[in-house]
């Protein structure tokens, strides 16, 4: 494996009622990414992800190239590695 990072991120723009977090579950599980990702209450979406750095930016890439997708800013930070963590899951526990 390559430079492994997690990286923490909170994601705005036009990124809820437009199939972002299904586009993110489904981009990280074909690059074989994991973490999660789930809507905020402030019209944000909060992104966990895990995996090669550079297979992260694709996975952004990814995402941001969706239709009604219009990524505005990503305040993100790196965080430790989870070491057990096996999957990428969409999170409904925001609300």
């Amino acid at each position: 494996m390559g430079n492994i990072i997690r990286r923490h991120m909170y994601i705005s723009g036009d990124v809820q009622g437009v199939g972002f977090r299904y586009r993110a579950n489904y981009a990280a599980k074909d690059l074989g990414l994991t973490g999660y990702v789930r809507n905020l209450y402030d019209g944000r979406v909060e992104v966990e992800v895990q995996g090669e750095r550079e297979l992260i930016s694709r996975f952004l890439a990814e995402i941001n190239a969706g239709r009604f997708v219009d990524i505005q800013d990503i305040d993100w930070k790196d965080m430790p590695i989870n070491e057990d963590e096996r999957a990428f899951h969409v999170r409904h526990d925001s609300y």
